[in-house]
């Protein structure tokens, strides 16, 4: 069994006291393994048997208290101890451990820019026995402290402050009481820049090639860092509980960022190679932020089971988005939370693999990885912030720092956090946890107006059953500006109301949740409605837009409202649209969802002309440069929905879009991309722009481009690569399933739909769980919007016994695209 299930953990938590392991590390071996020796030094509270975990290449020797044990015992990835006694212990390891091309344990990768290469670990969730032996469960805490043997020339990092000791050995400084999922090495030839604050070394640190834009980016990082680091000091009485912070920026990256202790790892697309917009910029604070969060709530005080993932998550989201707008120059991270990250929580609460915020049935560790989602995240966080707009922030903070004095440096439940948070306050904590964090689903709230001696009285009709405090806006029609709408008043009401709310005469717009503070579907009245379709533009408040702009996405993708009309919104209401993340956001749902996805394909060619005018329009209100960032986005998603080639292949031939901006090394590739799509490029073009841009990027946009073009002999090397052979990392993987379905192609690609679902489920099972969820997401045929290609996913689900990180993408992809054919009618 290479999960571990909850019961055994509890069992081993049981027996168990972890005191120390003592890791060795040798990465001079070659390339394919490195070497392991750990001494894990613990106690059992009584006799009894259990279980270390390791996955080897090759086990060498196993020693139990100076005792050789048989190294052919290890069963999978599972080492038994039999028959220990009562008392301390001693368990030495000494194996061989694979490199990872998959972001997982010990990742490997050579830049292909300057042939140098680096290595760093990625432990979560149960990837520790990747790299050394381990008692793999998060309640297990222990001191770490590691040794690393690096080639000449490297630097390693680690949780703590390392020294190098001479002759390529480097000692990191024993950690304090951490889980096993935290540990974190990263060695390589890394550019750092190294500085100090409250007397703590910080550093950032990334790749050689990447040494130039880390660089220009620098004092932004760093201010953001030392600004939310001072103000989460104002928040928490607890002091940042380790020893350093460093901040790697390391390649091929699964996740946005993990929070290891003093070694932050980030997905290096954070250093900015070429031109991006200040929300971008903005997310990168965000996390920094989120990620900084987590040194006090999941590093500090963690979970004890996989069950209260959203301790960790939830929080740290929360806490990502409210310090950055505190801390940081950016002054809308709510707005992009509520366009981009909430949709994704809406998304995933109403497909069948749902679950409450905080689950009661996580089994064991593989049920575990499929909750990192857009529940444990947005919705999470949605819940939190709904939690301090009823309890108030100054008692969800003074509950959260009872929360850390209590269990520092420990492990901690939902039952232990909801006690920490009612010791802070008269209100029933415990009911509003049964409510929000144990029930699944999104409720549905809807205006409902009565009209009596001329005055208007407002009731919010709920579907669902979670109470919620809402902002409700009231807007006029400007008097000197029809198009304009002014707000009247914004009224607090608790939902279900006692009575209804007078509200004087009847606004234009009746706008529930207008502060987004709450997480639920909005619908308008008829008459907010008319309002919205020719005023949205004219709503003064970013965020107000922002929930507007999702009550128009909710509505679509539950049928209520057609799909061309929310173009209409977009074309009418885009042009004017100031807030980079709400442009953005509302032109990637036009394109990708609506465009692709929603419209019958004999009504594809239209929506692409009618966001191609929209993009134009964009394009011409900032030919005076003033905003960039809209610049930018109109560009990208003008070559995105481009159906024919001569506008952007005469910008590739000139290397820069008429009245800027030039084009950087990401807007040739999306262009090239674009093309290929179109059958208007060639394999020549893109070795010339692989030659001109070597860079790892580079690589992926190649596979992309290579994949995407509309000659049968590319796209089955293209599908060769993904599933024949082993060969692809994580990202060039993604990168070759990205480029090979494209809706112009759906002809030249039928055959290869239901091989789909055969290779996708042997290639998952041979490739493990982070390439089964790429399989699951990016290599699936989201384009054929039809009855077959369902059949043929349920079919698979029901027959083919896909492992649980497949089965869960397809679970939800299958569930969109039946959401898609509903849409469409049929």
């Amino acid at each position: 069994m290479s999960v571990i299930t909850r019961d055994e953990a509890q069992h081993r938590a049981q027996l168990l006291d972890v005191h120390r392991y003592t890791v060795e590390l040798d990465l001079t071996t070659g390339d394919e393994t490195f070497d392991s020796r750990t001494v894990i030094r613990f106690t059992a509270r009584t006799a009894g048997d259990t279980f270390v975990e390791l996955k080897p290449a090759r086990l060498r020797t196993v020693t139990l208290d100076g005792q050789p044990l048989d190294p052919e015992t290890l069963d999978g990835n599972r080492l038994p101890l039999r028959d220990l006694t009562a008392g301390e212990h001693e368990l030495r390891v000494d194996a061989a451990m694979r490199y990872s091309r998959t972001g997982e344990g010990m990742h490997r990768f050579t830049d292909p820019t300057d042939g140098e290469t680096y290595v760093y670990t990625q432990m979560f969730l149960d990837d520790v026995q990747r790299v050394f032996a381990a008692f793999d469960q998060p309640d297990l805490k222990s001191v770490f402290e590691l040794t690393v043997t690096a080639p000449d020339g490297w630097s390693v990092l680690a949780n703590g402050i390392t020294e190098h000791l001479g002759q390529g050995r480097w000692q990191a400084a024993p950690t304090p009481l951490i889980s096993t999922y935290l540990v974190a090495v990263a060695a390589g030839p890394w550019h750092s820049l190294r500085t100090e604050h409250r007397g703590l070394p910080f550093g950032i640190h990334c790749r050689r090639s990447l040494a130039p834009h880390l660089d220009a980016d620098a004092e932004e990082i760093l201010d953001v860092t030392r600004a939310c680091f001072d103000r989460y000091h104002e928040k928490f009485e607890e002091p940042y509980p380790f020893d350093s912070y460093d901040q790697a920026f390391v390649p091929e990256f699964n996740s946005g960022a993990m929070e290891n202790p003093g070694l932050v790892t980030f997905r290096d697309e954070y250093v900015f190679r070429s031109a991006v917009t200040d929300t971008e910029r903005q997310t990168r604070a965000m996390v920094i932020a989120h990620e900084m969060a987590h040194m006090w709530f999941g590093d500090l005080v963690t979970l004890k089971w996989w069950d209260d993932i959203w301790l960790n998550e939830s929080f740290a989201e929360y806490m990502g988005y409210q310090t950055t707008l505190e801390a940081t120059r950016f002054t809308q991270p709510w707005v992009e939370f509520g366009v981009a990250r909430k949709a994704w929580g809406y998304d995933a609460d109403q497909r069948p693999s749902t679950h409450p915020v905080a689950p009661e049935a996580v089994d064991d560790t593989a049920a575990a990885l499929l909750n990192f989602d857009g529940i444990s995240y947005a919705k999470g966080a949605s819940a939190l912030r709904q939690l301090v707009a009823w309890l108030g922030e100054k008692n969800f903070l003074a509950g959260i720092n009872i929360h850390f004095e209590r269990h520092r440096f420990a492990n901690a439940t939902l039952a232990d956090f909801i006690d920490s948070l009612a010791a802070a306050t008269d209100r029933d904590v415990h009911a509003w946890a049964d409510a929000w964090l144990r029930t699944t689903g999104v409720d549905t709230l809807s205006p409902r107006i009565a009209a009596a001696d001329g005055t208007c009285a407002l009731t919010v009709d709920r579907t669902g059953s979670r109470p919620h405090r809402v902002t409700v806006g009231l807007y006029d029609h400007d008097l000197t500006d029809e198009g304009r709408l002014t707000p009247r008043e914004h009224i607090s009401l608790d939902v279900p109301q006692t009575a209804p709310q007078p509200i004087g005469k009847r606004p234009a717009l009746t706008l529930i949740n207008d502060a987004d503070l709450t997480y639920a579907k909005i619908r308008f009245d008829d008459e907010s409605f008319e309002a919205v379709r020719t005023g949205l533009s004219g709503l003064p408040d970013p965020l107000t837009r922002a929930v507007v702009w999702n009550a128009l996405r909710d509505a679509v993708r539950d049928g209520e409202l057609p799909p061309t009309a929310y173009l209409e919104a977009a074309r009418t209401h885009l042009p004017l649209e100031t807030d980079l993340a709400l442009a953005q956001g509302v032109l990637a749902f036009a394109a990708h969802q609506i465009t692709d996805r929603y419209l019958r394909p004999e009504d594809r060619p239209a929506a692409l002309a009618t966001l191609s005018s929209l993009c134009r329009d964009l394009l011409r209100r900032t030919e005076d440069g003033d905003n960039p960032g809209l610049r930018l986005i109109a560009v990208r998603h003008f070559i995105d929905v481009a159906a024919h080639p001569d506008t952007i292949a005469a910008w590739l031939a000139d290397d820069t879009v008429p009245g800027g901006p030039e084009l950087d090394p990401e807007l040739r590739w999306r262009i090239l991309g674009r093309l290929a799509v179109l059958g208007a490029t060639d394999e020549d073009a893109i070795a010339a722009e692989l030659e001109r841009d070597p860079s790892a990027s580079g690589q992926e946009g190649a596979a992309t481009c290579r994949a995407a073009l509309p000659d049968p002999q590319a796209k089955r090397a293209a599908w060769d690569a993904m599933f024949a052979t082993d060969d692809l990392s994580n990202y060039l993987f993604t990168a070759t399933a990205r480029g090979f379905w494209q809706p112009e192609q759906a002809d030249l690609v039928r055959a290869y739909v239901p091989r789909y679902y055969q290779d996708a489920v042997t290639t998952a099972a041979r490739r493990g769980p982070a390439i089964a969820a790429a399989a699951g997401h990016w290599a699936f045929p989201h384009h054929a919007v039809d009855a077959e290609n369902l059949a043929l996913g349920e079919a698979c689900l029901r027959e083919a016994e896909p492992v649980a990180a497949l089965r869960r993408k397809l679970v939800d992809e299958l569930d969109d695209l039946a959401r898609a054919l509903r849409v469409r009618g049929e």
